[in-house]
C-alpha cells in the first residue's frame, strides 16, 4: 500500500505547487533591450533565452538537464527559486537522489519551502525504510525527521500563493511529516512519542481518508504496533487500531494485519470469543469511542484453575498452554502438565529460530513467542549442525522433553535435531 504515497504526493507537488511556479514564470516578460518583468525582475536577451528554452521543455527527462544549464550558467537568477522548483518537479517523475539534491539547493534560498521540505521528509524516510544497516537506516529517518519538524513549524505562505492553494499544500504535506516522526521515534523504541505523531497523522486527514487503502491505513495498523510496544504493552488500544486497519484492508494486507488484532484481544480478553464486537466498532469509528471497552482477561492464577478443572487429559493442551500453565501454575499445577511431556520425544514444524551456536537452537513454539521474537525452546544438539539454519528461519525440530525454567518460560529438550525437508522423487524414463 505504500506505493500509493508517490502518487499522492507527487500530484500534490505538481498540481497544488505549480500554481505558485506559474506566477513566478509569468513575472517575466520580454523588454527592448533586457527582459524586465512587472514585478521587477531583470534579464538580458541571452539569459531569458535560455531560462525559456529550459521551462518550455515538454518532458521532465529534457527539462533538468536545461533548468541545470540554465542555473550553471545564470547562478545568481532572480527567479533561481522557482527555477530550483521546477528543477526538483522535474526530477521527481525519474530520479530521487537529484530531487533530494535539487531540494537542498532550493532549501538554501527558500528555508520553509513545503514543497522541497516535503520531498525531502519522503525521499529519506523512504531510503531509511529500505536500509539493512541499523545505524544508516536511524540516520535517514531522524533526518526526515528533523525536515518533518521543520515542514510543521511553517506557517506562513508564500506571497505568490493564495490561502486556499496554501492550506491544500499544508493539508497534504502534514500527514506525510508527522508519519515521518511517528516512524523515527518508533524506531528508536519511544512508542509514546510515536503514538502522539501517529495520532496527529490520522487527526490531519478526513475520515474518509482513513478507510482506504494507502499510507494512512498502514499507519493506523502501525499505531497498533505502538500501542503494543509499550512497556506495559496497551492491548485494547493495540487491539482497536490493529483492528481498524483491517478492517478496510484489501488482501493480502487484511490477513497480515488480523494475526496482532486477534492477538493483543486474546491476551488482554482471555479467548477470542466477543472479537465480533470491535470489528463492528472499528466500521465506524476511527479512535475507541468513551463507552469503548474490552471485558479483561481472569488473572494468570484464575485461568490455570479453570483449565486445570476443565480438561480432562492434560496431555491434549496446546503448547501455549501448557506454557502458560508451567509459567504461572501453582506448583502443583505445573508438575501436572510437566509430567505429561517429560521425557517424551516429539517434533514441532515451522518453528522461527532466534539463536543458534555449535551445541544448540533457541526457538520461538507458541503464539506468544513468534510474536514477541523470543525464545521459549531450547533444543540442545545431539550432533552438530553441518549447516546451521538463519536467525528468522523457520526449521522443523526433533527433540525430548528434559526440563523447563517458568520464569521467563523456557524448555529445554535433549537429542535435539533438525529435520531436513523431503526432496521430491526424481523419476527416470526409460528411452527404448
Amino acid at each position: 500500500m505504500k506505493k500509493a504515497v508517490v502518487a499522492s504526493l507527487l500530484a500534490v507537488a505538481s498540481a497544488t505547487g505549480l500554481a505558485g511556479i506559474a506566477v513566478a514564470q509569468s513575472q517575466v516578460n520580454l523588454g527592448s533591450n533586457a527582459q524586465a518583468s512587472s514585478g521587477g525582475v531583470q534579464m538580458s536577451a541571452a539569459e531569458y533565452a535560455a531560462y525559456n528554452n529550459a521551462i518550455t521543455q515538454t518532458t521532465p527527462q529534457t527539462k533538468a538537464p536545461a533548468i541545470e544549464a540554465y542555473l550553471t550558467a545564470y547562478p545568481q537568477s532572480a527567479v533561481k527559486a522557482a527555477t530550483l522548483e521546477q528543477l526538483m518537479l522535474a526530477y521527481s517523475s525519474f530520479d530521487p537522489k537529484k530531487t533530494v539534491d535539487a531540494a537542498d539547493r532550493l532549501l538554501q534560498v527558500d528555508p520553509t519551502n513545503m514543497r522541497a521540505l516535503t520531498f525531502e521528509v519522503y525521499f529519506r524516510k523512504q531510503d531509511g525504510e529500505q536500509a539493512t544497516d541499523p545505524a544508516t537506516k536511524q540516520a535517514d529517518l531522524d533526518a526526515a525527521a528533523s525536515y518533518a519538524q521543520k515542514g510543521l513549524a511553517v506557517t506562513t505562505k508564500p506571497a505568490e500563493m493564495s490561502d486556499d492553494d496554501f492550506a491544500k499544500l499544508k493539508g497534504a504535506a502534514t500527514p506525510v511529516f508527522d508519519s515521518a516522526v511517528a516512524e523515527d521515534a518508533l524506531n528508536k523504541k519511544d512508542s509514546a512519542a510515536a503514538i502522539t505523531s501517529y495520532k496527529a497523522e490520522l487527526g490531519s486527514v478526513p475520515v474518509a481518508q482513513t478507510q482506504v487503502p494507502g499510507p494512512i491505513l498502514q499507519d493506523t495498523y502501525t499505531l497498533g504496533q505502538a500501542y503494543y510496544q509499550q512497556t506495559p504493552p496497551d492491548y485494547v488500544n493495540c487491539t482497536w487500531y490493529a483492528s481498524r486497519a483491517a478492517a478496510f484492508a484489501p488482501e493480502p494486507y487484511k490477513s497480515q494485519m488480523l494475526p496482532l488484532a486477534k492477538y493483543c484481544y486474546k491476551k488482554y480478553h482471555g479467548a477470542d470469543d466477543g472479537y465480533e464486537a470491535v470489528t463492528a466498532a472499528v466500521q465506524t469509528n476511527l479512535d475507541p469511542p468513551a463507552d469503548f471497552k474490552i471485558k479483561p482477561a481472569p488473572s494468570p492464577s484464575d485461568i490455570v484453575a479453570q483449565v486445570i478443572a476443565s480438561t480432562p487429559d492434560l496431555s491434549t493442551l496446546a503448547v501455549s498452554d501448557k506454557e502458560f500453565i508451567l509459567a504461572n501454575g501453582k506448583p502443583e499445577d505445573a508438575a501436572k502438565v510437566w509430567d505429561t511431556v517429560k521425557g517424551k520425544s516429539v517434533q514441532f514444524p515451522d518453528t522461527t529460530v532466534i539463536a543458534v551456536n555449535d551445541t544448540s537452537i533457541q526457538v520461538a513454539v507458541s503464539d506468544d513467542a513468534v510474536q514477541s521474537k523470543t525464545a521459549d525452546f531450547t533444543f540442545q544438539l545431539k550432533e552438530p549442525l553441518k549447516t546451521p539454519p538463519a536467525v528468522g528461519a523457520k526449521v522443523t525440530l526433533t527433540g525430548t522433553y528434559a526440563s523447563f525454567t517458568p520464569s521467563p518460560i523456557m524448555i529445554t529438550m535433549s537429542d535435539g535435531a533438525v529435520v531436513e525437508p523431503k526432496k521430491a522423487p526424481v523419476h527416470h524414463t526409460t528411452h527404448r
